[in-house]
């Protein structure tokens, strides 16, 4: 009888109960099917503190070192054997991975959620790519995008002569979780988001702030996440007087349940790859006012699930708001049956797995 074929999942991503999502979900699906078809998984995190949600994992924290080089430390110190390294949140084509296959790992697959800039990289960054590319390229058997935008970015980035190694499979979500939206739920929107400058959250502050005293007092905003811009954002809320309207509420791991609270999902991004909040979104039957950066249109038509406005564009922001408002735009259709259909968790899962083969 052969082993197991061992697997490491090395992310760049924190591990918070106060933030269960779709990559957590993801992570925990697809822990469990690998392990039902005989792998053995071991997943590096670049912080944990164990709580229920991940018990059934093998997890290692690199509480908040660089993840890359823990995990090489790690695999060093302990002498682990490794036949395959799955990615998801690093940086392509670097030199970890040549120190990678040194470790005699056969098969590596790199998943590439990393948004681009709303400007573009600087001539500087588009050179090192581009020889990144050539020097690191072939230390990794499979690019994943999460959208054919991402698919597109890694071929312009790193090099076309990749295209026959790089493959698109749609994040998806666990739509059985969400509760639906069933009615209109009086003009309350919600933002999901890590809060730093480029989810452009400001520029949502600004749009309020024009509008009208009666449109304006007719609107609830909740605000749900955390990050290293959220003092900036409140001090403009309290500026513009706001307070009394748009209320941030952290870190939430009930989103699910709460969306359906609410009337639209505000997104108001410079920068995205395939979001995983408009997914959810929809899923709870919820439309999108979003921008068309990343993969957001290859999921958000305007008119028919959500609006779409261009990034940095609050009076345009604040036009679809009083529309709405006013009753002149409306989404009255189920939204949800496009995410059941196209970007189902079981979908996302099947994808990866078999690249394992």
């Amino acid at each position: 009888m052969t082993k197991p074929t061992k697997i490491a999942v090395v992310c760049n991503y924190a591990l918070n109960p106060n933030r269960i999502g779709g990559m957590d979900r993801f992570y925990a699906a697809y822990d469990k099917k690998a392990k039902e078809l005989g792998y053995d998984i071991d997943w590096y995190f670049l912080e944990y503190q164990p709580f229920d949600f991940y018990s059934g994992l093998t997890v290692f924290s690199a509480d908040k070192q660089n993840v890359e080089a823990f995990f090489l430390e790690k695999v060093n110190q302990d002498h682990l054997k490794y036949d395959v390294l799955v990615t998801h949140f690093l940086a392509l084509c670097t030199s970890f991975f040549k120190k990678a296959k040194v470790l005699g790992i056969k098969k590596t697959i790199v998943v590439d959620h990393n948004p681009r800039p709303l400007e573009g990289f600087p001539l500087s960054k588009i050179l090192k790519n581009k020889i990144k590319g050539v020097l690191y390229s072939s230390y990794i058997d499979q690019f994943v995008g999460v959208s054919k935008y991402t698919r597109k970015q890694i071929l312009k980035d790193y090099g076309f002569f990749l295209n026959m190694k790089t493959s698109v499979i749609n994040n998806g979500i666990d739509t059985s979780v969400f509760r639906k939206r069933i009615d209109e739920n009086n003009n309350k929107f919600v933002v999901s988001s890590h809060l730093r400058h480029s989810k452009g959250i400001q520029d949502l502050i600004q749009a309020v702030s024009i509008l009208d005293d009666i449109i304006k007092n007719q609107i609830q905003i909740d605000v749900y996440g955390e990050g290293p811009y959220e003092s900036e954002l409140l001090e403009m809320t309290k500026a513009h007087n706001l307070e009394g309207i748009i209320h941030f509420k952290g870190g939430s791991s009930q989103l699910n349940e709460l969306l359906s609270n609410y009337s639209y999902l505000l997104q108001p991004t410079y920068m995205e790859c395939f979001s995983l909040s408009i997914l959810e979104s929809l899923a709870a039957n919820v439309p999108v006012i979003t921008t068309p950066v990343g993969g957001n249109l290859e999921i958000i038509e305007h008119g028919n699930n959500g609006f779409v406005f261009q990034p940095k564009d609050w009076t345009a922001l604040a036009a679809i708001l009083k529309g709405i408002v006013l009753g002149d735009l409306k989404i009255d259709k189920d939204v949800s049956k496009q995410i059941e259909k196209d970007f189902d968790l079981e979908m996302m899962v099947e994808g990866h797995i078999g690249l394992l083969g």
